[in-house]
């Protein structure tokens, strides 16, 4: 229930095929709030993963307390793990082929990376630029804007499983709610929040998308 404790996992714009060198999203998905991040990457190297971490990191509004991951060596190594451990950041991994281990960040993968920008393969420095410029106001479209439904409980009738789920919120409006964070952060969300126009947000990435989509086809 605590905030900052995120699943991470890595979509590959590459097409139909893995050969070569091709662009990727870093996708993460805090569980108690839904805050979900997206970073481009131009490979998929152990640097360029921890740049990514570092990064998103910085424009949480929260603290990162945990990382969990998936068995990919991006992530699996030793240069991500002596981060975590210098910065005090949990770090986990999901089961060997057990997809819903991460089933948060899988649903944010569809929902958010897949469904914007497609199963394009991506892989020049102008489409990397694209790419970093849509996330920039897609991750204000979705946390600020589009609400997100909690799974609260299982309960099995009949055989079947019932889920149960809470009131529709957005992630912002789920960080607002915390007891924990402190008053001045909540200040800050608030007045960019006001600033921010919902309707020219999903204009400006429809725009960056349509425009990607020109170049790579």
């Amino acid at each position: 229930e605590r905030p900052g404790f995120l699943e991470i996992d890595l979509v590959a714009h590459c097409g139909q095929s893995t050969e070569g060198i091709y662009l990727n999203t870093l996708t993460a998905t805090d569980l108690a709030t839904g805050w979900t991040e997206c970073r481009a990457l131009p490979n998929k190297t152990q640097t360029a993963v921890s740049q990514a971490i570092e990064a998103m990191r910085r424009d949480l509004p929260f603290l990162l307390l945990g990382l969990d991951s998936d068995n990919g060596s991006e992530f699996i190594n030793d240069n991500l793990y002596r981060y975590c451990i210098a910065q005090q950041i949990t770090f986990t991994r999901s089961r060997p082929y057990q997809k819903n281990d991460q089933a948060h960040v899988e649903q944010k993968n569809w929902s958010v990376v897949r469904h914007t920008v497609g199963y394009d393969r991506l892989e020049t420095p102008q489409e990397l630029a694209l790419l970093i410029s849509i996330y920039a106001d897609l991750r204000l479209y979705i946390n600020f804007f589009q609400p997100v439904l909690k799974l609260i409980a299982k309960k099995r009738l009949d055989g079947k499983i019932i889920r149960i789920y809470d009131q529709a919120k957005t992630p912002y409006r789920r960080v607002l709610a915390l007891d924990t964070l402190p008053l001045e952060i909540k200040a800050r969300l608030t007045a960019q929040y006001v600033q921010l126009n919902p309707v020219t947000l999903r204009a400006n990435i429809d725009a960056k998308v349509a425009q990607l989509w020109k170049i790579v086809r």
